[in-house]
């Protein structure tokens, strides 16, 4: 809805021009009669206004509150333009209301400070009274810049809804009450702005279209002119709508042919039939092809592709001249391959026999002669490929030469054709329970409240909104519809085990995003609450819509109100989806399908390969699309970064933000970008983030940190996944906060647009999932990163070269060394390195208040290890290894930092390597000893000989299995594979210590890993605790191991653990 719905008219009363009232804040000045409001400081003169040389939008960020006049009427819309801008600060203007007269209200700093009676949109955000009420709402403000423009209007129903640039966000607050004051709080960047009254405001949507559609001369002025249309027989994927005048080509991202439509009358002598091109896409090669022929259209079984007849049939293919599916000449005056939307094609059959084409208005010569005298000749268009969408321009000698190309491969020329649309269908396929009536248009549910998945006809296009209405509600059921996007074709769900599924939240197979009741869900899995009004309020008459923007969101409208974007990342191959359920049993279609619209308008890329060429080439070798040498960032990038080495290497110079860079070209698919962390500082805390944005960087008004991006973001942060600043996914791959100099990141789309996180050459698997296809790599120097360089493409070692960009299967059998791979980027950064680690620093400090002898542990403090979880990812170990003769496998000690101990001089190293591993939980207190003797104390085992209760009979509870470790003596010594047993609190108390550093208490455990010689212990279910899958490896049976040889255990290393 246009924010200038509800402006008064002459008939209503004015109530007073809105101006904004004259007490503003400290830093802000009113102007221009009110109408216009401005941060610096301004000092009135009885002539004129200067600026004070004291003050500047640059000197300050805030105070800079203005209201209006007088409280807003129902429906009335304020709306201001943003005139100037500053690049200084963060942040930008907030637009709102409250119920405060500006006359008595001490005006705050800024108005998200006032706690009472206000609601502020801010960035993307919505705020009522300094809380945050909607995180994800609409366009971010922070990204306007000089000349746009925002409102905001409360409706009669209480409901506040904003504007932005004239689109309406949807509804931002309910229940506001009414005789509420506009509020603009210029913040941040936003220097000035101009309140718009009538004669300011943008024209209606549509406005420009109908002063066209009055333009003499256009095409559909001309329509009376020529009894010219086309045949109502045609191809199986061919429409003709428009009464006649127009012909497209249905599902034409799927479909490339079967779309042959004909003249409906014979040509005359000298007559010219011409159409024009409206709607063209880039999915297939080949486009139009045109011709005659003297085949009745009630005599011709249409085929797939005109030149398949092979009689009486003459076309224009590409540049080629056939006739009856035979070439007889090429290279002709015109290549139908180039041309676009907006291009004109016209035919024409002289007296003595020839066929003219003309372009654009352009006689291209004879192109064929001998065209039979006494046969009728029908024009023939086919809609192949890349032709969508054509049009009737009115007949011989009378179009109007307005749209002519000026080259013939120009492609992005509009047209003024008159607009055909399709009513909206619902598809074939539909639960087991639903009747499709009317053409498709409405659909019933006969029985049950269930199994009513319904879908549209063909995929959703770009910009596109497919709308239902309510007809038939039963009140014995409750619940309500969903309703959604899906990208699962209708046609795969016979490939579905069972079908289609009883409610539309089971539709798992692809990706799914519904909205049930006010929540907003993907595959089930619950994305938002609080979306909106609850669907299950609707009644009959009421109407709901969805819409995937060209920005890859989806909306939902009620009613027609836009509720903002409902999830980001919808691909483009999606159907519309509807579970009719509950109480609503019957909907039909509102809207229609108007092709002019879709992102199928797209000028399309010129191709004459082949669709299996064109494939090929998508799925070739990358660096025929992106050379790793060429890659370098983007000169846009944040305030505080230097570019150097070929814009290479990206340092940041000051602050601890302010770092973003993207690389200036965009991420291939298959492709393994990587940079390499130079330079990190101890001064400050966090560091880089890296993701991809989906928007052109060229003009992108860079936050202060990449968090802020709230369009079209995937983030990796942390050990984090942010979709558009919002976590997705925690626990996802390695802390990059942890990442030391040296470590190499890499990202890579795959084929089906997941992102992936490569650390040191190893994949950490799908971070995010359906992103666009074009996607821009995005870096933010934040915190301790200081510098980064771009090392795909770069030479190390003989190979390297060849190997960048390369997925891991790619790689040649000649790339294996001793049947191990080679690193697929930067060699793994020195184990010293991940000393940096905080928690390994910890860990060592506890160890050293235990004050233990340093002969005990090995002097090469490289070999200390840190097995928390981000080191571990850092280092690709896995959790589980087998070691010893026979080989028995043992977890590792995920969580734990190991010190490894002086091996015993008594026995040989690589005798060790044929023991087993196990752990033994220890207490603190008695390491020392433990370490004295060289061998685990039999003492220290004292806990763990604890026999379980024995069973009462007299309850009839069965006996206890018999446990081997019931009748063991004190020498006996308790180990385990896993620490998640050896680690439990009665075999492996924790003690609290206070951090010497940061002066926190803590809680550690200490245990100790050992070499256990194979044979010289037994194995048996836990003792300690109930019987348990305490493993998802290891086998309660064998869990617990019992030895009683001397010398069968060597001591290995020192675990500590803090929590």
């Amino acid at each position: 809805r246009s924010p200038d719905t509800g402006r008064q008219n002459a008939s209503t009363p004015e109530p007073g021009q809105l101006l904004f009232h004259s007490n503003c804040g400290q830093k802000a000045s009113i102007i221009n009669g009110g109408r216009t409001a401005l941060r610096p400081q301004y000092v009135a003169h009885p002539s004129h206004v200067i600026v004070s040389p004291l003050s500047s939008a640059t000197d300050d960020f805030n105070h800079g509150v203005v209201l209006s006049n007088r409280p807003l009427q129902n429906n009335e819309v304020f709306q201001v333009r943003i005139d100037k801008m500053v690049d200084k600060w963060a942040g930008s203007i907030e637009i709102g209301v409250t119920t405060h007269n500006p006359a008595y209200l001490q005006l705050p700093s800024t108005m998200t400070n006032l706690r009472s009676g206000t609601w502020m949109m801010t960035g993307n955000g919505v705020m009522h009274n300094g809380t945050t009420i909607l995180d994800e709402y609409g366009h971010n403000l922070d990204r306007l810049k000089a000349g746009d423009t925002v409102g905001v209007v409360r409706r009669e129903d209480g409901t506040l809804n904003f504007f932005v640039n004239g689109i309406a966000q949807g509804v931002a607050a309910w229940n506001v009450p009414p005789n509420v004051f506009a509020v603009v709080d210029l913040y941040g960047q936003a220097a000035q702005a101009t309140i718009l009254d009538e004669t300011d405001a943008l024209p209606l949507p549509g406005d420009e279209d109908e002063a066209l559609a009055l333009t003499p001369g256009t095409p559909c002025t001309m329509q009376s002119l020529s009894d010219l249309r086309f045949h109502h027989l045609h191809g199986s994927n061919a429409l003709i709508t428009n009464g006649g005048r127009s012909a497209l080509r249905n599902n034409s991202r799927s479909e490339f042919n079967d779309a042959i439509v004909m003249s409906s009358r014979p040509l005359r002598d000298g007559e010219l039939f011409e159409i024009v091109i409206q709607k063209m896409v880039d999915r297939w090669s080949g486009s139009i092809e045109a011709g005659v022929t003297a085949i009745r259209p009630e005599d011709l079984e249409f085929p797939n592709t005109m030149t398949d007849i092979d009689y009486d049939t003459w076309m224009l293919s590409g540049t080629a001249i056939m006739q009856d599916g035979n070439t007889l000449r090429n290279n002709y005056g015109c290549d139908l391959d180039s041309l676009g939307a907006g291009s004109r094609i016209g035919m024409m059959k002289t007296t003595r026999g020839d066929l003219h084409y003309f372009i654009n208005g352009e006689d291209q010569g004879v192109a064929c002669t001998g065209l039979p005298m006494g046969k009728d000749i029908f024009a023939v268009i086919d809609l192949y490929g890349q032709c969508v969408q054509v049009s009737l321009t009115g007949g011989s000698g009378l179009v109007d030469n307005s749209l002519s190309a000026s080259h013939v491969t120009d492609k992005s020329l509009p047209s003024q054709s008159p607009v055909p649309s399709v009513s909206h269908r619902f598809h074939t396929v539909c639960g087991k329970n639903i009747s499709v009536l009317c053409d498709g248009t409405r659909v019933e549910r006969n029985g049950g409240y269930s199994h009513g998945i319904v879908f549209s006809s063909r995929e959703l296009l770009t910009n596109e909104t497919f709308e239902i209405r309510v007809e038939k509600l039963d009140p014995h059921w409750s619940g309500s519809c969903h309703i959604g996007v899906t990208s699962l074709t209708p046609h795969d769900t016979a490939l579905l085990a069972g079908g289609l599924p009883e409610r539309a939240a089971d539709l798992r197979s692809k990706v799914t995003w519904l909205v049930c009741g006010s929540e907003v869900t993907r595959n089930g899995q619950r994305l938002r609450e609080n979306y909106c009004n609850s669907l299950e309020r609707i009644r009959v008459g009421s109407r709901l819509g969805v819409r995937r923007d060209s920005d890859d969101t989806l909306h939902i409208l009620m009613n027609g109100e836009d509720m903002g974007p409902a999830a980001c990342g919808i691909p483009k191959a999606v159907y519309v989806v509807l579970d009719i359920h509950g109480s609503i049993t019957a909907l039909s279609t509102l809207s229609s399908s108007l092709l002019e619209e879709s992102d199928a308008t797209k000028p399309p890329s010129i191709s004459s390969e082949s669709e299996e060429e064109e494939e090929a080439a998508d799925h070739g070798d990358p660096h025929t699309v992106l050379q790793a040498d060429s890659l370098q960032f983007l000169a846009n990038h944040g305030k505080n970064i230097l570019l150097s080495h070929g814009n290479r290497t990206a340092t940041r110079v000051s602050s601890y933000n302010q770092g973003i860079v993207v690389l200036a070209q965009p991420l291939p698919r298959l492709f393994l970008f990587q940079i390499r962390i130079d330079q990190l500082s101890p001064r400050w805390t966090s560091s880089l983030s890296i993701g991809v944005i989906a928007v052109s960087p060229e003009r992108l008004n860079f936050p202060a940190t990449a968090v802020a991006l709230k369009r079209s973001s995937w983030i990796f942060q942390r050990s984090a996944v942010l979709c558009n600043g919002v976590k997705i996914r925690e626990g996802y791959g390695p802390n990059i906060d942890l990442c030391p100099e040296g470590t190499c990141l890499g990202l890579l789309l795959d084929s089906s647009g997941g992102l992936h996180l490569y650390v040191n050459g190893l994949d950490q698997g799908v971070g995010a999932q359906d992103l666009p296809e074009v996607c821009y790599v995005l870096l933010d120097l934040y915190g301790q990163c200081e510098q980064v360089s771009i090392v795909t493409g770069e030479v190390q070692g003989a190979e390297q070269d060849t190997h960048e960009g390369q997925l891991p299967g790619e790689r040649e059998k000649a790339d294996m060394v001793d049947g191990v791979k080679e690193s697929l980027c930067w060699v793994p950064p020195d184990p010293l390195a991940l000393l940096s680690c905080e928690y390994l620093a910890l860990c060592t400090r506890f160890k050293d208040l235990l004050l233990l002898p340093d002969g005990y542990f090995v002097e090469d403090n490289k070999l200390c290890v840190c097995h928390c979880e981000s080191c571990h990812k850092l280092r690709g170990d896995e959790i589980y290894r087998k070691r010893g003769d026979p080989p028995r496998e043992y977890a590792e000690p995920i969580g734990w930092c190991s010190f490894p101990l002086r091996p015993s001089p008594r026995s040989s190293c690589s005798q060790y390597k044929k023991w087993h591993i196990g752990y033994q939980g220890s207490r603190a207190g008695t390491i020392r000893r433990t370490l004295d003797r060289g061998d685990l104390l039999p003492g220290s085992t004292c806990i763990l000989t604890s026999v379980p209760v024995k069973s009462d009979p007299q309850n009839s509870f069965p006996a206890a299995e018999p446990n081997l470790l019931h009748s063991r003596d004190l020498q006996s010594v308790v180990l385990s594979p896993t620490l998640r047993y050896a680690a439990l609190q009665e075999m492996c108390p924790k003690v609290m210590f206070r951090d010497p550093r940061s002066q926190r208490t803590f809680g550690a455990q200490v245990a100790l890993q050992v070499c256990v010689r194979p044979g010289s212990y037994k194995t048996g279910p836990p003792s300690a605790c109930a019987i348990d899958l305490m493993d998802p490896r290891i086998p309660s049976s064998e869990i617990e191991w019992l030895t009683k040889e001397k010398g069968a255990t060597v001591l290995k290393s020192l675990l500590v653990r803090v929590e």
